[in-house]
């Protein structure tokens, strides 16, 4: 279960981080926001 709050806390994250932190990364404002909005349950892929 801890596993699932940390990736619901990171995708939340994600919101908070700056243009310039998201480019760094990767990612476009739009794909940082489909990716918060994803639930918590929906980790495929996701691997630690």
């Amino acid at each position: 279960m801890d596993r699932l709050v940390q990736l619901r806390r990171e995708r939340s994250q994600l919101l908070e981080l700056s243009d310039h932190q998201l480019r760094d990364i990767g990612l476009t404002r739009h794909e940082a926001a489909r990716e918060a909005r994803r639930h918590f349950w929906d980790d495929i892929g996701w691997r630690r």
